[in-house]
C-alpha cells in the first residue's frame, strides 16, 4: 500500500474531523475523569488557519485520506535554555480502519526530512500515558521522554 503525504485542503475538513473524533473518543476511554465528548473536536477555523499555515497535512492511501498531522512551529528561547527551533506534533492520528499499516512511521520520516529541510533542531511531542500503541512507535522511531507530567487528583 503506498503513502501520500500532502498538504491538507479544506475539502478534507469532514474526514479530518472525524479521524479527530475517532482520537477523541480513545483518549476518553482512557481519562473518562478528563476527556469528554464534544461535538466539534477540531473546529473549522483552526483548521482553517493550519491548511493556510500550511502546518496541517494529510496521509493518502489511494484516494483516502487515512490519517492526519498537525504542527506547530515553536522558537524556544530564555535565558535557563539552549536556544532552538523545533516542530511540535500537536496532532496526529490514522484512521482506525488504517492503524497497523505504516502510517505513523510514514508521518515520521517526513517530519524527519521537514526538520532537516527548516533547519529546526528537534521534534516534540505530547502522549497521553495510556496509549502505550502510541508510545510504542514513537520509541521505535527514536523518540525519548524528555519530561513527564504526573497529576495528583
Amino acid at each position: 500500500m503506498e503513502i501520500h503525504i500532502r498538504n491538507a485542503e479544506i475539502d478534507d475538513y469532514k474526514t479530518v474531523e472525524a479521524i479527530m473524533k475517532q482520537a477523541q473518543q480513545l483518549h476518553i476511554n482512557w481519562r473518562p475523569d478528563i476527556y469528554k465528548y464534544s461535538e466539534v473536536v477540531l473546529p473549522l477555523d483552526i483548521y482553517e488557519q493550519a491548511v493556510n499555515d500550511k502546518t496541517f497535512f494529510v496521509a493518502e492511501c489511494g484516494e483516502h485520506v487515512a490519517g492526519i498531522l498537525f504542527i506547530q512551529y515553536r522558537h524556544i528561547e530564555n535565558p535557563v535554555q539552549v536556544t532552538r527551533n523545533i516542530i511540535f506534533i500537536d496532532s496526529m492520528a490514522v484512521d482506525e480502519n488504517y492503524r497497523g499499516r505504516g502510517i505513523g512511521h510514514a508521518f515520521f520520516d517526513f517530519l524527519k526530512e521537514l526538520k532537516e529541510q527548516t533547519g529546526c533542531d528537534g521534534i516534540e511531542l505530547t502522549v497521553n500515558a495510556r496509549n502505550e500503541a502510541a508510545r510504542k512507535i514513537y520509541t521505535d522511531c527514536g523518540f525519548t521522554e524528555k519530561s513527564i507530567t504526573m497529576e495528583l487528583m
